[in-house]
């Protein structure tokens, strides 16, 4: 059985925070001790389903760029959440 998910599922709340808190994907790529990338955070911020391991490390840039403690659940509005890293 070939089920298609879909892998565009429209702009995330985590580009909204960012921009709040006015962070470029620059900032959490060198604030990352985790190696994330341009292409991950532009992923991200658009929408384009992204593995959990990347949503961690984004989220980990995230919470340190703004010193606040955001979840998956508030960043993404897609998934099923395995318990917290």
């Amino acid at each position: 059985m070939n089920i298609e998910i879909e892998r565009n599922l429209g702009e995330q709340p985590i580009a909204r925070i960012m921009a709040d808190h006015g962070l470029k994907a620059r900032d959490l790529v060198v604030i990352s001790t985790e190696q994330i990338t341009y292409k991950m955070v532009a992923r991200a911020c658009k929408g384009r389903r992204l593995t959990h391991n990347v949503q961690y490390k984004l989220r980990d840039a995230l919470n340190k760029s703004t010193g606040k403690e955001y979840s998956l659940e508030r960043l993404f509005t897609y998934g099923h959440y395995p318990v917290e890293q």
